[in-house]
């Protein structure tokens, strides 16, 4: 218990010298984005994610299969959202590949453009998700999770793609002490998941009471704070900013 309060601590409030800096935190938050955005793809946008691929792809199966509820195109736009996304998040992290502070401040200010871009669309429309509205968020957030991933997997801090909890989840077990292992950074691996688990909870009770344009200004806000905050503490050249081999 002592290790994994201090590994959390520590994740929550990295030590100077930390060779991630303030990343973990900063990752945390882009989880817990993640969280809000897949509550709101499923539940008010026709049972599709916009982070989670390996759900559309599962979706994608059973539309196919004929299941009701589900739509195979939804599912492919917005894997095909996620993959341009990710596309551009590869590129910037080729061009950002030497300052790891620049490459998430840039990634995460696209992705208030993009954000904004839907807030604005579900804010004129009233939170009327017609189709058109529908595929319009879907593409925006789908753009937005893809550069997300794309970048924290350039950042490469363990534990924290933002996105992916399933590997995060079997860590946790398969490295566990009743398994043999040694359990490297669990306290990191359960704030992961408690981040997503908080973000998904706050987006899905929102939607009950709240406005779309609502929950998806609230995930705003988390990626105006995140590169606001990455850009202040990355101005100073710490070591963290590079990248690590």
């Amino acid at each position: 218990m002592y290790k994994l309060l201090t590994d959390a601590a520590r994740t929550l409030v990295p030590p100077g010298g930390d060779r991630h800096g303030p990343l973990p935190p900063l990752l945390l938050t882009l989880t817990a984005v993640t969280g809000l955005v897949d509550a709101v793809s499923y539940l008010a946008l026709g049972h599709v994610f916009v982070a989670n691929m390996t759900g559309n792809v599962v979706f994608l199966g059973f539309a196919l299969a004929g299941a009701k509820g589900l739509s195979a195109l939804a599912s492919v736009v917005a894997m095909a959202a996620f993959l341009v996304g990710a596309l551009a998040g590869g590129r910037l992290g080729t061009r950002f590949a030497t300052h790891r502070g620049r490459l998430l401040t840039i990634a995460t200010a696209l992705q208030v453009v993009l954000v904004a871009a839907a807030v604005v669309t579900a804010a004129v429309t009233h939170g009327r998700v017609t189709t058109t509205v529908q595929y319009t968020l879907i593409v925006l957030l789908g753009l937005a999770m893809g550069l997300q991933n794309a970048v924290a997997r350039r950042l490469g801090v363990p534990d924290l793609t933002t996105t992916v909890l399933t590997l995060t989840l079997t860590g946790l077990a398969a490295d566990s002490a009743p398994a043999g292992g040694t359990a490297p950074r669990p306290g990191r691996r359960i704030l992961s998941v408690l981040a997503m688990f908080l973000g998904a909870l706050a987006g899905a009770a929102l939607l009950l009471h709240a406005a779309l344009a609502l929950i998806l200004g609230l995930a705003l806000g988390l990626l105006a704070v995140t590169s606001v905050v990455t850009h202040r503490l990355s101005a100073s050249g710490a070591a963290w900013i590079r990248p690590q081999s």
